[in-house]
């Protein structure tokens, strides 16, 4: 326990942000948040206005900083919805792929992937799901009809977004990038990649990590900007783009809810601290 801080009260949570610059202009809301939202989730969404010596630049109002956290948060909502869509999408065609080419259990027969699959670990993430969803009805018929065998396209529902990129990634290449070609008109290489960084983000948005002034882990392929601003939420927005399945769709539910929140919270967001152009709203129409 050495070196830990202790833990402090509302009112002293609030006394440290005043203490670091943050202009409060009333008490009794900021206190009813800082009951509400822990501190250490709250106090990052003052990082953008943090200066070298750890206080805030001038003007920097309490008010301004929930104003962003609020829009993150229904950013998530918009954004996790539009990756249900492409996480529905992939099990449902690579699942049709795979049963198709080697049936239906050909999934459990390691000569159908490449070299590099990491055997003991696919299995042992399949079995785990199949013990965690032991009592969801369509798992226990396959147990008790089946004998516990599960075709592909049973099995594939049990997936999470992150087994299922590790799947596309160990299949065999000729496999990899006839998939890639025919849902994306792009490269294996690309969709592996775009599949690692929509893993990442979608793991974010599950957790209600911050999106705003985030910087992402994988840098995805076939993008043609700095890493710098792949790394963002500009560059996962162009990765959801890219593989989001219905263009109109995408246009008309997911693009049309964005413009209307950013234009909710237009006087408090900044788009450099998402890597936004000003005409984003372009550049994501499909």
């Amino acid at each position: 326990m050495d070196g830990l801080k202790r833990p402090t009260s509302y009112e002293e949570q609030l006394e440290i942000l005043k203490s670091r610059g943050a202009f409060i202009s009333d008490k009794v809301f900021c206190l009813q948040k800082m009951a509400e939202i822990n501190y250490y989730r709250f106090s990052a969404y003052f990082l953008p206005f943090r200066k070298s010596d750890g206080t805030y630049m001038d003007d920097t109002s309490f008010h301004t900083v929930y104003r962003i956290y609020e829009f993150d948060r229904k950013l998530r909502g918009i954004l996790f919805s539009a990756i249900e869509e492409i996480e529905i999408y992939l099990r449902a065609k690579i699942a049709y792929f795979h049963a198709h080419k080697y049936g239906p259990l050909g999934y459990m027969d390691v000569s159908n992937f490449s070299g590099e699959l990491r055997k003991e670990k696919v299995y042992e993430n399949i079995e785990r799901e199949i013990r965690s969803n032991s009592q969801t009805l369509f798992v226990k018929h396959h147990i008790e009809k089946y004998n516990g065998q599960f075709p592909v396209w049973v099995i594939i529902e049990l997936f999470t977004l992150g087994m299922l990129s590790r799947f596309y990634s160990d299949m065999l290449v000729p496999d990899k990038k006839q998939l890639a070609r025919e849902l994306y008109g792009t490269t294996s290489k690309n969709l592996a990649s775009w599949l690692r960084c929509i893993t990442d983000f979608r793991n974010v948005c599950a957790h209600y990590g911050r999106l705003y002034y985030r910087v992402f882990p994988a840098i995805p392929s076939g993008i043609s900007l700095p890493a710098s601003v792949k790394r963002r939420l500009w560059g996962m927005m162009l990765v959801l783009k890219l593989l989001y399945p219905n263009g109109s769709k995408w246009n008309s539910e997911v693009l049309t809810s964005l413009e209307s929140l950013f234009d909710e919270y237009r006087g408090y967001i900044d788009l450099y601290h998402i890597a936004f152009s000003p005409d984003w709203n372009l550049q994501l129409k499909k």
